[in-house]
């Protein structure tokens, strides 16, 4: 598939502007629940998005609202340069669900076949295009084409999974938590696959919560909490380009260390923190709090700090334990 001419000039693929959605609850469908609230992102060809965010912040629903599964309750969005739902555009489109249905006494290959076919691709290419993404995801040719699908770990339906998502050569590729449920190899193997769609120019909008892999892979990402975009941007702009000091401290008030260290944690007994002021007079103030240095060293702050801060800033409340737990 040639690379829609709509997108060569530099024009964002993907726009949205204050999308929202409620969605009615109760018995008498009489409560609300606004599950996304005026978002608005812009995503260019060839770029690596993320959209990161807690267990419920709303992620999917964005996805499936861009690809026309559901419906928006307010704002626009435009995908390859018409609004969501284009028959045609639908045709440049690749998804992988969180959680995807295989007909699992298939084999990938008559899965892979099946999918081709709905996309009217002729049998002599669509058989090509076949093997050339079995290399692409890595699934041995005899594996995929004699063992049924129901046999296949995790990891391997997730290959399968990204292979019919890019059946049809799409130009723009959806993946909904790609890494969820994996184990560190199948991580390791999924991610490998995204940069090589990366390297072939994709574009790739991918939620996750997994926040390692998405420092890896992604070009620039938005933060999703309770519904709203509170921040997007490139890792540099996120997170800045100059190193900062990590102290970790022993003892001491909380209260008066957060005044010195304001993403304060306690881990293993000891608290952790990036250094904000001059390092002379918080070294001197640690004798007055009694509190001891463990270290303190230089360190840009990692994607997990800065996701943490925001979360925490945007909602108090937040379970971001919880989360991080769920995600290790």
């Amino acid at each position: 598939m040639q690379t829609d001419p709509r997108i060569l000039d530099n024009a964002a693929i993907l726009t949205t502007n204050r999308i929202s959605k409620i969605y009615r609850t109760g018995f008498w469908l009489n409560k609300t629940s606004q599950s996304l609230k005026n978002c608005s992102l812009e995503v260019m060809p060839g770029e690596t998005f993320g959209l990161l965010g807690p267990n419920g912040a709303g992620k999917t629903t964005m996805l499936k609202i861009l690809l026309g599964i559901i419906r928006k309750s307010a704002g626009q969005a435009t995908l390859l340069g018409k609004p969501i739902g284009d028959r045609q555009t639908r045709e440049k489109i690749g998804y992988l669900p969180e959680n995807a249905y295989f007909y699992d006494y298939l084999t990938a290959w008559e899965f892979l076949d099946f999918t081709g076919s709905l996309f009217q691709i002729p049998k002599k290419r669509r058989h090509k295009r076949i093997n050339t993404l079995l290399d692409t995801v890595g699934l041995a040719k005899e594996i995929a084409k004699k063992r049924q699908m129901r046999k296949y770990s995790k990891g391997m339906l997730q290959r399968v999974g990204m292979a019919q998502a890019l059946i049809n050569d799409p130009d723009l590729v959806f993946l909904d938590e790609p890494m969820s449920g994996l184990d560190p190899l199948g991580r390791f193997q999924v991610r490998e696959i995204i940069l090589s769609l990366k390297e072939q120019g994709k574009t790739i909008f991918f939620n996750s919560h997994i926040l390692a892999d998405v420092e890896q892979i992604c070009d620039r990402l938005a933060i999703l909490s309770k519904g709203e975009i509170i921040c997007t941007g490139t890792l540099s702009e996120l997170l800045g380009t100059e190193d900062r000091y990590q102290a970790i401290v022993r003892g001491g008030d909380q209260t008066q260390l957060k005044k010195w260290l304001p993403d304060l944690q306690l881990r293993e007994g000891k608290w952790h923190g990036h250094l904000v002021g001059d390092q002379q007079a918080f070294l001197a103030s640690l004798n007055l709090m009694g509190a001891k240095l463990m270290d303190l060293k230089l360190a840009r702050p990692t994607l997990e700090d800065f996701f943490i801060e925001q979360i925490r800033s945007h909602d108090p409340n937040a379970h971001i334990e919880e989360n991080l737990q769920a995600i290790a």
